[in-house]
């Protein structure tokens, strides 16, 4: 068997840019699609796909690590987070192809299953932008009350939310006093059986984000996500061991080299990959292997389009340390429009699908009423008092 063709199909699902990637082959019908979206980096990542494309034509699909191997390696500069996006929607493709090629789910090729469901937590509002980025503005509580109840009306058991304020280097005290009575007023909506994420967005420096996560800790969230920005480790380690609350981060690190000096340094509690950024399935079963040497749990990144859906659950079923993954289901009406699926959830979780492959179709011609559009640049909007460029 031999790869033909690798390309990218772009579906504007108005949030975000989706961006698959279908990898062909000479045997009749069989091709996989593959996931690559990286906001706001369309253009560069579809650009990536296509210089990859030339390294993989005439190769075997099914030697997944030595065409990651050959893509990462020799393409002698180390890949970021768009050349490793590339080439994890060319990866997961791979996948799709091996497993259709056998008649298996990849789970099943990745280890076989480990649980029997996968437990999911979704945003408020559930993906709709301003639900999800500009609630944390509201000064009333209900707002979020009213968001997160929608949420859990809809079966899940867990929600995430974005409460605490984009800050400078140090706060004043209303930002503390904000977060908290956001804070409390979910947990006295939802109870003791719903669990509440904080994403801080990578949005404060050490001494902010220690006093947020000491504030927060009465209302005992299940971990705090990002709490300081992705490129000083020793700065996360800061705040993990002064943090009252467990600390969760890796959404914008790739690779297991990116990972490692979290690990060494104990850096936080819960490790959040994205399996469309960090270098495919095979990659993520990497990190979350090393990650379990340290009883770290794994809660991958995930609010993109329904092929990383697919793949994300795949994950989850054959990894022993995975702990929770994010969607966002809830983003286009028309998602499972343009690619069907045997996805089923039930009470805010995933079941398994024996599909082979990753179990989903790409229906080209629906994509093709979804073209790409410039995504909102949200650098624009978030500034500080003096309108200094703040992490949104």
């Amino acid at each position: 068997m031999q790869i033909t063709a690798v390309k990218t199909l772009v579906v504007n699902a108005e949030m975000r840019n989706w961006v698959f990637v279908k990898v062909e082959t000479d045997q009749p019908g069989l091709y996989g699609w593959g996931e690559a979206s990286l906001e706001w980096k369309t253009r560069a990542v579809v650009g990536a796909v296509e210089d990859f494309a030339p390294m993989l034509i005439g190769e075997d699909p099914e030697n997944i690590e030595f065409l990651y191997q050959k893509m990462y390696r020799q393409s002698f500069w180390r890949m970021g987070v768009i050349g490793m996006s590339a080439i994890s929607g060319i990866e997961q493709a791979l996948w799709d192809i091996r497993g259709k090629a056998l008649g298996q789910p990849v789970y099943k090729l990745l280890g076989g299953k480990v649980r029997d469901r996968v437990r999911m937590y979704t945003h408020l509002g559930g993906g709709d932008m301003r639900a999800v980025y500009e609630t944390q503005y509201s000064a009333d509580p209900q707002l979020f009350v009213d968001r997160a109840l929608e949420v859990i009306g809809r079966g899940y058991n867990a929600v995430k939310v974005l409460i605490t304020p984009p800050t400078e280097s140090l706060n004043a005290i209303g930002a503390y006093a904000y977060a908290e009575r956001m804070m409390a007023a979910l947990r006295d909506a939802v109870g003791d059986q719903v669990d509440i994420m904080v994403d801080c967005h990578g949005r404060h420096f050490p001494a902010n984000a220690i006093e947020f996560c000491r504030v927060l800790a009465p209302y005992k969230p299940f971990f705090v996500e990002e709490p300081v920005p992705p490129e000083n480790v020793d700065a996360l380690a800061e705040v993990r061991k002064a943090s009252p609350v467990p600390i969760a981060t890796g959404e914008r690190i790739v690779t297991r080299f990116g990972f490692r000096e979290l690990f060494e340094k104990q850096a936080c509690h819960v490790i959040q990959p994205d399996l469309c950024h960090c270098g495919g399935l095979w990659e993520a079963k990497k990190i979350a292997a090393m990650a379990e040497t340290y009883y770290l749990g794994v809660a991958p990144h995930n609010p993109l389009g329904p092929v990383a859906n697919a793949a994300a659950l795949h994950f989850a079923l054959s990894t022993p340390n995975f702990l929770i993954q994010e969607d966002m289901l809830a983003d286009v009406p028309w998602r499972w429009e343009v690619v069907q699926h045997d996805l089923q959830t039930e009470n805010g979780y995933w079941l398994p699908a024996d599909a082979p492959g990753l179990g989903i179709e790409v229906d080209e011609r629906a994509a093709a009423q979804h073209p790409f559009k410039q995504e909102v640049i949200h650098a624009l909007t978030t500034r500080a008092h003096d309108n200094a460029i703040l992490d949104w």
